[in-house]
């Protein structure tokens, strides 16, 4: 899993980048190049003979597929880092991959390499890899543009910037260039678009940066020039009380004010930064390689809508990074859904998914919130069932792996440390993984073939279903028919799934969502209100009178030790403006500090005021509001407010009999990434990873 964030300014670029340009040094990179034949791959079977470079995406029967230069559909199964690994086998006393640890030449490694991609049913070599000639696989590079042109987190909006764009298109894709292998590129990896970090990162800059400039006129244009509407949604720095004083003050930030609007302007200062950023990549990239797909910035398994929007008519596929959202393979329905509404229907391409097991050869300690079960066969399992998920997807035209071989024992440079690999550190297959896979991969294009979208669920029961609340894990939920059809007004999309289920014990309710806490736009001192954290409104009567209920999700005041906001799941019961505990009650926390949100709640009957059996149905509303209001969505389609408050028009539902799914074990289950946090020394932002909460 790459760990770079842009839009923080907190990013590390992966370091197999850097670990390629040392191994294939100019002159063994030619031998390379002259020791690479063209191998075999699904569908066009010798690029080298193809009568253009120019790939193409089209759509049949409304599903996307990408076309290569011989015509044919392909749909892309791709293993990122196929670059030998690391420069050498040891450094800081971690043991790394490292290809000349196993063989005394390189056309040896490639030759393993290359047929172990072929028996194993994978067709593309993804990001960070070697060229494509030297694999003789299609690949898509990533080129991290931005961050060489200096787009990000420095001043985007300076007159210099398309010029250096430009200049660093021309400069990296000349590898590639007319290359039948090329498919297209990523511009980067995980920019991210975090809303307030963009926004606090240039008001706390000069006058002169040009960038700055550019989001005060927003402001004023967006408060008709008045200071007071502006101040009535932030907290100015103290001596701040004009916009000119704002243009003219450095180093501090205006705070959202509770109760006020201002997150809605800072979602769109995203959408121009954003804008501007996707619009100077098409440009230059098209300038440099007309006949290049391009791919986008590989999304960080989480987007912010109005950046999806804002990259909509300058990409030609959306390329996102995922987190499988459950250890049987479970594919979020929402995230794939908003993308392609926020987008009119862009293809989709997942450039980075992973497995990663307690049990591993390597020693790999697996240290956050990254998908994680306890064995190698769950893994194989559970890897297995999501491959198909993804073909499934009608708008996904391809899904890479990361990666081909395991993090260094004791983790790479920047602390993460996961058994990712096809491979261990020791170049052994992980016998299991590669065997299910290669199964699977033989299958995917048929899978996309009969892919369709799903419908919304309208079911109107809800299932009975063994959940284990703490167990840290939904496998066990039955997914496709607890999960309940969620509502958003235009043109927002809904940002999250939620799942209701029912047992003797009581209701349960679990959440997979996605939203951005910003601690840049909030006091220090304060704790953050309740009704400006994430959270979700459940509203049940079950036969004794309408209650109230709210899952809340409370980010700390401070970051921890370690730089990560560990969020802590509250439940309440809801009388009037009091929030009351709920005697019994199970409330689970499992996702990640940022931005990927995983819960699970059990509400006893009796709190529901049922002391016999449970009935036969109930009445029930669902609502979840997003951090600071910034967005809502529930099962009505009304507002949040309004929807809880009228029990006459919650939904009747019934409950119907018992469905017990085999149940699946998980270390560490759930999905997300932890917030990056500012380098002391540079103001810069650090990609980071979070610790189980």
């Amino acid at each position: 899993m790459e760990a770079g964030r842009a839009s923080t300014g907190r990013s590390k670029r992966c370091k197999t980048i850097r670990h390629v340009s040392r191994l294939l040094q100019p002159a063994l990179l030619a031998a390379a190049l002259l020791l690479a034949s063209p191998g075999p791959v699904v569908a066009c079977r010798d690029f080298a003979q193809a009568p253009g470079s120019r790939w193409r995406l089209a759509s049949r029967q409304g599903v996307a597929w990408l076309v290569t230069p011989c015509g044919d559909p392909f749909f892309s199964i791709g293993i990122n880092a196929l670059n030998g690994g690391a420069p050498a086998r040891e450094a800081a006393g971690r043991i790394a991959y490292h290809w000349g640890s196993y063989y005394p030449r390189l056309d040896g490694w490639l030759a393993t390499t290359r047929a172990r991609a072929a028996k194993w049913g994978f067709n593309t070599a993804g990001a960070s890899s070697l060229p494509p000639d030297v694999l003789a696989l299609p690949v898509i590079p990533d080129l991290e543009l931005g961050r060489t042109a200096r787009f990000h987190w420095v001043d985007p909006f300076h007159p210099a910037t398309e010029e250096r764009m430009r200049a660093a298109a021309r400069r990296l894709v000349a590898p590639y260039k007319d290359s039948p292998f090329r498919i297209g590129y990523f511009s980067d990896n995980e920019v991210g678009w975090w809303d307030g970090a963009l926004f606090a990162f240039y008001l706390e800059q000069a006058a002169t940066n040009h960038t700055k400039q550019r989001l005060v006129a927003l402001l004023r244009e967006a408060y008709g020039d008045d200071w007071d509407r502006f101040a009535r949604d932030f907290v100015p720095p103290p001596g701040v009380a004009s916009f000119a004083h704002l243009l003219a003050h450095e180093g501090a930030t205006p705070h959202l004010r509770r109760g006020g609007d201002g997150i809605q302007v800072v979602r769109r200062w995203t959408a121009v930064v954003a804008e501007r950023y996707y619009h100077l990549v098409h440009d230059a990239l098209r300038a440099a390689d007309p006949d290049a797909l391009i791919f986008g910035d590989r999304l960080p398994i989480y987007y912010d809508p109005a950046a999806v929007r804002a990259m909509a008519p300058w990409v030609d596929a959306i390329a996102t990074n995922y987190n499988v959202d459950s250890p049987d393979g479970w594919i979020a329905r929402y995230y794939f859904d908003g993308l392609r509404a926020l987008s009119g229907g862009k293809p989709v391409l997942v450039s980075e998914w992973f497995f990663a097991a307690n049990e591993n050869r390597t020693g790999n300690r697996n240290n956050g919130h990254l998908m994680t079960v306890a064995t190698q066969a769950e893994r194989a399992r559970g890897a297995a069932a999501a491959a198909a998920r993804f073909a499934r997807e009608p708008g996904v035209v391809g899904a890479h792996w990361f990666q081909y071989y395991d993090h260094p024992r004791g983790g790479r440079d920047d602390g993460e440390d996961y058994d990712f690999g096809l491979v261990d550190v020791d170049d052994r297959p992980y016998g299991q993984l590669v065997t299910a896979l290669g199964r699977v991969n033989a299958r995917l294009a048929a899978f996309h073939r009969a892919a369709r979208v799903a419908p919304p669920r309208l079911s109107a029961g809800l299932p009975e279903a063994l959940n284990d609340p703490r167990d840290r894990s939904l496998a066990e939920w039955p997914k496709e028919r607890a999960l309940v059809a969620l509502r958003a007004p235009a043109p927002e999309v809904p940002f999250g799934d939620l799942f209701v289920a029912w047992s003797r014990e009581g209701l349960s309710l679990a959440v997979i969502a996605m939203d951005y806490y910003a601690p840049e736009l909030l006091a220090a001192d304060a704790d953050l209100p309740l009704d400006e954290c994430f959270h979700i409104d459940w509203g049940i009567d079950a036969g004794h009178g309408p209650r109230r209920f709210a899952l809340y999700v409370v980010p700390p005041r401070t970051p921890s030790a370690v730089g990560d906001y560990v969020m802590r799941a509250r439940l309440c019961r809801i009388d009037g403006d009091r929030c009351t505990p709920v005697p019994a009650a199970v409330v689970t926390y499992f996702g990640a500090d940022q931005p990927r949100i995983t819960a699970e709640v059990r509400i006893p009957w009796d709190a529901l005021g049922v002391e016999g059996p449970p009935p036969r149905s109930l009445r029930a509303e669902l609502a979840a509001t997003a951090f600071h209001r910034a967005r809502w969505m529930s099962t009505s389609g009304r507002p949040p407010s309004a929807a809880l408050a009228d029990p006459s028009r919650w939904r009747r539902v019934t409950l119907q009999p018992r469905f017990a799914p085999k149940r699946s074990q998980c270390v560490t289950c759930s999905a997300g990434r932890r917030r990056p946090t500012r380098n002391g020394r540079t103001g810069r932002p650090i990609g980071t990873r979070a610790t189980t909460s």
